[in-house]
């Protein structure tokens, strides 16, 4: 029988019953005002999320992937030239995008367990004189190594260096679950999947446009068809699509955001840092370290753990999965092998999330690894008691 367990890796996430509902609804005209009805509601929720009162929001049935593909084609031409820093695995597959794409690629290498390069971009945005860069690409969160970057940090180096670039943020597996300010931060264009903070199965991607991205559309020159906002916004203006919208998933996001809502986006991001803290405490307690090089980059939503010398991160994920029907994540790209990943977003509970953290002591202790059984739940149990559930009760 199919598990019922709930999977701790950093998406796709655990889903809600209440928005599997939503999803499953039947067949609707997607050009009449019942279609509106939800899309406007919708719309307006992802707005709130994204922080950003003056951006366009635009919905592809795609992933995450797809709103790259979308961000770079709507704003840049052949051989223009992109900043992007590799430092994981989801900044490397954006950067060979960019590359197909015939972009010319300017790529600072960092280690992976580092964040963005701040210094090294600002340092060749001031360089840039002539304003060849025409964009900066920046990774979020990047999942591959659990390290979340500042992006406050490189808006504040392209207004040092007086630089036009767009800032385009890939907040794939950040939205929805940590915070984000696209108008603060001056975040040209930010690209969100369903599949992640917003608890949805996979099938859209997620676009906070700005104005400046906006009128850079008509300059652009790389092709694009399905992904033209051109076609997307004009639609929009009377509440449709330029082709079939995935209806039932636009349903589930309306719901989605109303959920998030409901909890309050201040209460959503105190539960993740809360949450991932607690398994920070256990990583600590199993004698073990995150793969992000400080604790200034520690990701809210993905814990990338790094094994022991003579033992394989792979190893601990498959046997969690044959064994106890549990998935984690494996370590991906340069660190294959060498990590395992906990995903800890959605809509994840101090209680769900101390089940992960047992079967993921049980799965090390299965194969060998000197972790002692219970010293990391203990550990979580004791920052949730501290920072969660007593709390809660003291206020009841």
């Amino acid at each position: 029988m199919p598990t019922q367990n709930p999977v701790f890796i950093p998406g796709p996430t655990n889903i809600p019953d209440r928005l599997r509902k939503a999803c499953d609804m039947a067949t609707i005209d997607h050009r009449s005002p019942d279609f509106r009805a939800i899309f406007e509601p919708a719309i307006a929720g992802v707005k709130k999320v994204l922080g950003t009162r003056t951006g366009e929001i635009i919905l592809f049935p795609a992933t995450g992937t797809g709103g790259w593909e979308a961000a770079i084609s709507n704003t840049l031409s052949p051989g223009e030239t992109v900043l992007a820093a590799r430092h994981g695995m989801f900044s490397h597959r954006w950067i060979d995008m960019c590359t197909r794409h015939g972009l010319d690629m300017q790529v600072i290498e960092a280690p992976w367990g580092a964040g963005v390069p701040v210094a090294a971009y600002a340092e060749a945005l001031t360089a840039d004189t002539g304003h060849r860069i025409k964009a900066v690409l920046v990774t979020h969160n990047e999942t591959a190594t659990g390290v979340r970057s500042d992006i406050a940090a490189v808006r504040r180096a392209l207004d040092a260096a007086k630089h036009p670039a767009l800032l385009l943020v890939d907040g794939v597996s950040s939205i929805g679950s940590m915070p984000f300010e696209m108008d603060a931060w001056g975040v040209d264009i930010a690209i969100a999947g369903s599949q992640k903070g917003f608890m949805l199965p996979a099938g859209l991607s997620i676009l906070g446009i700005s104005q400046k991205a906006i009128a850079a559309m008509e300059a652009a020159k790389l092709p694009r068809t399905f992904f033209d906002f051109r076609d997307m916004l004009a639609s929009y203006k009377t509440g449709g699509y330029p082709y079939t919208p995935p209806v039932g998933l636009i349903n589930g996001l309306a719901t989605s955001v109303e959920m998030l809502m409901e909890e309050g986006l201040d209460n959503v991001y105190a539960r993740h840092a809360r949450i991932a803290e607690g398994v920070r405490r256990a990583v600590a307690a199993w004698g073990l370290k995150p793969c992000a090089q400080s604790p200034d980059l520690y990701s809210e939503t993905v814990t990338a753990i790094v094994v022991p010398q003579g033992f394989n991160g792979t190893d601990i994920v498959t046997h969690a999965a044959r064994t106890y029907q549990v998935a984690f994540g494996v370590g991906l790209g340069q660190v294959a092998g060498k990590v395992f990943r906990i995903g800890h977003l959605g809509m994840l509970t101090d209680v769900l999330m101390l089940s992960g953290i047992a079967t993921a002591e049980m799965a090390m202790a299965d194969l060998g690894l000197p972790v002692k059984l219970g010293s990391g739940v203990a550990a979580a149990q004791d920052f949730y008691r501290s920072n969660g559930g007593a709390a809660r009760v003291a206020a009841e």
